[in-house]
Protein backbone atom coordinates (compact mmCIF):
# COMPACT_ATOMS: atom_id res chain seq x y z
CA UNK A 1 0.00 0.00 0.00
CA UNK A 2 1.44 3.24 -1.09
CA UNK A 3 0.26 6.05 2.04
CA UNK A 4 0.25 9.01 1.09
CA UNK A 5 1.07 11.94 4.02
CA UNK A 6 -2.10 14.35 4.83
CA UNK A 7 -0.32 16.67 6.69
CA UNK A 8 -1.13 20.90 6.94
CA UNK A 9 1.85 21.13 4.44
CA UNK A 10 0.10 18.89 1.74
CA UNK A 11 -3.02 20.62 2.47
CA UNK A 12 -1.39 24.13 1.97
CA UNK A 13 -0.09 23.16 -1.19
CA UNK A 14 -3.05 21.25 -2.66
CA UNK A 15 -5.13 24.10 -1.49
CA UNK A 16 -3.13 26.35 -3.27
CA UNK A 17 -3.38 24.47 -6.59
CA UNK A 18 -7.15 24.38 -6.42
CA UNK A 19 -7.75 28.22 -7.11
CA UNK A 20 -9.08 27.92 -10.68
CA UNK A 21 -11.10 24.96 -10.87
CA UNK A 22 -14.59 25.41 -11.14
CA UNK A 23 -16.96 24.31 -8.44
CA UNK A 24 -17.91 21.09 -7.40
CA UNK A 25 -21.16 19.75 -9.57
CA UNK A 26 -21.99 18.23 -6.33
CA UNK A 27 -22.57 21.00 -4.58
CA UNK A 28 -23.83 22.53 -7.66
CA UNK A 29 -26.93 19.66 -6.94
CA UNK A 30 -26.99 20.24 -3.34
CA UNK A 31 -27.72 23.67 -3.73
CA UNK A 32 -30.24 23.01 -6.45
CA UNK A 33 -32.06 20.96 -3.97
CA UNK A 34 -31.43 22.88 -0.81
CA UNK A 35 -33.13 25.87 -2.42
CA UNK A 36 -32.84 29.80 -1.74
CA UNK A 37 -30.04 30.45 0.13
CA UNK A 38 -31.05 34.16 1.83
CA UNK A 39 -31.76 33.26 5.32
CA UNK A 40 -30.21 30.27 5.92
CA UNK A 41 -27.07 28.82 7.06
CA UNK A 42 -24.70 26.22 5.36
CA UNK A 43 -21.64 24.55 6.45
CA UNK A 44 -18.46 23.98 4.33
CA UNK A 45 -16.42 21.27 6.09
CA UNK A 46 -12.94 21.10 4.84
CA UNK A 47 -13.68 24.44 2.88
CA UNK A 48 -10.19 24.57 1.46
CA UNK A 49 -9.25 27.13 -1.40
CA UNK A 50 -12.83 28.23 -0.55
CA UNK A 51 -13.85 27.82 -3.94
CA UNK A 52 -17.56 26.29 -2.61
CA UNK A 53 -17.90 28.76 0.03
CA UNK A 54 -17.79 31.09 -2.14
CA UNK A 55 -20.73 29.69 -4.72
CA UNK A 56 -22.14 29.01 -1.37
CA UNK A 57 -22.03 32.90 -0.59
CA UNK A 58 -22.48 34.00 -4.23
CA UNK A 59 -25.98 32.14 -3.49
CA UNK A 60 -27.05 34.22 -0.23
CA UNK A 61 -25.77 31.55 1.84
CA UNK A 62 -24.58 32.31 5.57
CA UNK A 63 -21.38 29.94 5.69
CA UNK A 64 -19.84 28.69 8.40
CA UNK A 65 -16.45 27.48 7.07
CA UNK A 66 -14.17 24.70 8.55
CA UNK A 67 -10.32 23.79 7.56
CA UNK A 68 -7.20 23.40 9.47
CA UNK A 69 -5.17 25.33 6.76
CA UNK A 70 -8.06 27.26 4.76
CA UNK A 71 -6.99 29.75 1.78
CA UNK A 72 -10.16 31.99 2.17
CA UNK A 73 -11.21 35.48 1.39
CA UNK A 74 -13.18 37.13 4.42
CA UNK A 75 -17.28 37.97 3.35
CA UNK A 76 -19.85 39.36 5.77
CA UNK A 77 -21.25 36.13 6.02
CA UNK A 78 -18.39 34.00 6.03
CA UNK A 79 -17.34 32.73 9.55
CA UNK A 80 -13.87 30.79 9.14
CA UNK A 81 -13.23 28.11 11.80
CA UNK A 82 -10.11 27.25 11.69
CA UNK A 83 -9.29 23.53 13.48
CA UNK A 84 -8.98 20.37 12.00
CA UNK A 85 -11.75 18.07 12.61
CA UNK A 86 -10.60 16.58 15.27
CA UNK A 87 -10.79 19.70 17.50
CA UNK A 88 -14.69 20.07 16.39
CA UNK A 89 -16.63 19.72 19.67
CA UNK A 90 -19.39 21.06 17.66
CA UNK A 91 -21.18 22.84 14.44
CA UNK A 92 -23.84 25.53 13.95
CA UNK A 93 -27.79 24.71 13.00
CA UNK A 94 -27.38 24.25 9.15
CA UNK A 95 -30.00 23.88 6.50
CA UNK A 96 -27.05 22.27 3.92
CA UNK A 97 -23.83 20.76 4.95
CA UNK A 98 -21.45 20.20 2.34
CA UNK A 99 -18.43 17.91 3.33
CA UNK A 100 -16.41 17.77 -0.16
CA UNK A 101 -13.02 15.05 -0.37
CA UNK A 102 -12.99 16.11 3.66
CA UNK A 103 -14.49 13.29 5.73
CA UNK A 104 -12.39 10.50 4.57
CA UNK A 105 -8.89 12.04 5.65
CA UNK A 106 -9.51 11.17 9.53
CA UNK A 107 -9.19 8.50 11.31
CA UNK A 108 -12.75 6.06 11.94
CA UNK A 109 -13.15 7.64 15.63
CA UNK A 110 -13.03 10.97 14.68
CA UNK A 111 -15.05 10.23 11.40
CA UNK A 112 -18.11 8.73 13.76
CA UNK A 113 -17.64 11.65 16.33
CA UNK A 114 -17.83 14.33 13.43
CA UNK A 115 -20.88 12.24 11.30
CA UNK A 116 -22.38 12.35 14.74
CA UNK A 117 -21.99 16.19 15.27
CA UNK A 118 -23.23 17.16 11.51
CA UNK A 119 -26.35 15.04 11.45
CA UNK A 120 -26.72 16.74 14.87
CA UNK A 121 -26.66 20.20 13.87
CA UNK A 122 -28.42 19.46 10.17
CA UNK A 123 -32.16 20.89 10.48
CA UNK A 124 -35.08 18.87 9.23
CA UNK A 125 -35.19 19.09 6.05
CA UNK A 126 -31.42 20.05 5.35
CA UNK A 127 -29.81 18.51 2.85
CA UNK A 128 -26.34 17.29 3.55
CA UNK A 129 -23.93 16.49 0.67
CA UNK A 130 -20.92 14.10 1.22
CA UNK A 131 -18.08 12.19 -0.77
CA UNK A 132 -16.98 8.83 1.38
CA UNK A 133 -14.22 6.39 0.24
CA UNK A 134 -14.73 3.05 -0.61
CA UNK A 135 -12.51 0.21 0.56
CA UNK A 136 -11.63 -0.83 -3.00
CA UNK A 137 -9.77 2.64 -2.82
CA UNK A 138 -5.82 2.79 -3.33
CA UNK A 139 -5.32 4.71 0.10
CA UNK A 140 -7.68 1.85 2.06
CA UNK A 141 -6.34 0.08 4.78
CA UNK A 142 -4.28 3.55 5.80
CA UNK A 143 -5.57 3.81 9.44
CA UNK A 144 -5.51 7.69 9.71
CA UNK A 145 -8.41 7.57 6.64
CA UNK A 146 -12.03 6.25 6.55
CA UNK A 147 -12.93 3.62 4.23
CA UNK A 148 -16.47 1.83 3.57
CA UNK A 149 -17.95 -0.88 1.74
CA UNK A 150 -21.33 0.30 0.01
CA UNK A 151 -23.70 -1.17 2.00
CA UNK A 152 -21.76 1.02 5.28
CA UNK A 153 -21.81 3.97 3.42
CA UNK A 154 -25.83 3.68 2.50
CA UNK A 155 -26.20 2.53 6.26
CA UNK A 156 -24.82 5.88 7.73
CA UNK A 157 -27.87 7.67 5.39
CA UNK A 158 -31.00 5.60 7.52
CA UNK A 159 -33.96 7.48 7.42
CA UNK A 160 -32.71 9.89 5.28
CA UNK A 161 -34.12 10.73 1.81
CA UNK A 162 -31.00 9.64 -0.57
CA UNK A 163 -31.86 12.09 -3.63
CA UNK A 164 -28.28 11.27 -5.15
CA UNK A 165 -25.80 8.15 -4.86
CA UNK A 166 -23.25 7.72 -7.36
CA UNK A 167 -19.91 5.61 -7.36
CA UNK A 168 -16.63 5.86 -8.75
CA UNK A 169 -13.95 2.94 -8.71
CA UNK A 170 -11.85 3.90 -11.19
CA UNK A 171 -7.99 5.30 -12.04
CA UNK A 172 -7.63 8.81 -12.02
CA UNK A 173 -5.51 11.73 -11.47
CA UNK A 174 -4.71 12.58 -7.70
CA UNK A 175 -2.75 15.91 -6.24
CA UNK A 176 0.19 13.54 -5.51
CA UNK A 177 -0.02 11.49 -9.41
CA UNK A 178 -2.51 8.93 -10.10
CA UNK A 179 -4.66 6.17 -8.21
CA UNK A 180 -7.65 4.25 -7.73
CA UNK A 181 -10.60 6.27 -6.18
CA UNK A 182 -13.18 4.39 -4.53
CA UNK A 183 -15.49 7.21 -4.26
CA UNK A 184 -19.27 7.44 -3.09
CA UNK A 185 -20.83 10.71 -3.62
CA UNK A 186 -24.17 11.42 -1.95
CA UNK A 187 -26.65 14.42 -1.48
CA UNK A 188 -29.52 13.20 1.47
CA UNK A 189 -32.19 15.11 2.78
CA UNK A 190 -32.71 15.35 6.75
CA UNK A 191 -35.91 13.83 8.20
CA UNK A 192 -38.56 16.40 9.23
CA UNK A 193 -39.19 13.96 12.32
CA UNK A 194 -36.88 11.55 14.56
Amino acid sequence: MNVVPHDDDHWTKYNGTQTGRPVRPLLRDAMSMAGPGGGRTAIDLGCGAGIESKALLDAGWTVHAIDGVPLMDSHERLTVDVRHFAELDSLPAADLIYAGYSLPYQPPDSFRRVWTLMLESLRPGGVLAVNLFGENDSWAGDESETFFSADAARALFDGFDVRYWAEEDEDGPAFGGSKHWHVFDVIAVAPFSP
